[in-house]
């Protein structure tokens, strides 16, 4: 069964930069389209970026564009998601998860979920 552990949060001050990691285990992902959603404190689960199985396209949710940048490599069986110019409304839980439909960014369509990673970005 398909496990995914994402990593890399943690405390960032507002401009700085971190790059989240999410690592799939007990089967390929190249034939998954691999999302990443966010839960901010006191607030539902926002989707905020996928890349396609395919072609490698990514798309973002427009809070985050020109800003986050998501990227898959194939042999690691990694997606990364490098999240530069921080702001504070970027706090929250990230989770990685795993869908067979390319570019939904509907959370009933993932299938598998990583645990998640905090990252704080405060002054």
């Amino acid at each position: 069964q398909l496990q995914l552990v994402e990593s890399g949060g943690g405390l960032a001050r507002p401009g700085e930069s971190l790059r989240l990691s999410c690592v799939g285990s007990g089967e390929t992902l190249d034939y998954y389209a691999i999302a990443w959603f966010r839960r901010a404190p006191g607030k539902g689960r926002e989707w905020v970026s996928v890349i396609s199985s395919s072609d490698g396209h990514g798309d973002y949710t427009e809070s985050v564009k020109g800003r986050f940048t998501i990227s898959r490599d194939h042999a690691k069986k990694t997606v990364y998601l490098q999240m530069n110019s921080l702001k504070s409304e970027d706090t929250a839980i990230y989770y990685c998860a795993t869908s067979i439909k390319d570019g939904t960014y509907r959370a009933t369509d993932y299938d598998y979920w990583g645990q998640g990673t905090q990252v704080t970005v405060s002054s």
